[in-house]
């Protein structure tokens, strides 16, 4: 299941992100997690340039993940989606975005 919090805005969002998410779903349901839960759109405040104002970038709730789990759940997110995508492990939260690079 994905979730999204309340107030969250994702109006925005690029078809990249959404397959994206889909491949993350499936790594989080492979580890026993409930709902992959995106914390923020291209709502609240981020460093200029953020890519979440393009709906190319979204934060994921990552509290309820084992430290162990998350790490490979990263790696093998990796690995399926390639260098197009930057999986960043944040204290509380995984930032998700879609960067191609030339």
């Amino acid at each position: 299941m994905l979730a999204i919090k309340q107030g969250v805005r994702l109006a925005k969002l690029q078809p990249q992100i959404v397959l994206g998410l889909i491949s993350l779903h499936s790594l989080w349901e492979k580890y026993g997690y409930g709902a992959l839960t995106i914390t923020s759109g291209s709502d609240g405040d981020h460093k200029t340039g953020s890519l979440h104002y393009s709906g190319n970038a979204v934060d994921l709730r990552i509290r309820h993940l084992h430290p162990d789990d998350l790490k490979h759940i990263v790696s093998a997110a990796r690995a399926a989606l390639g260098s197009d995508y930057d999986i960043v492990i944040e204290p509380d939260h995984i930032h998700f975005e879609y960067d191609p690079k030339p």
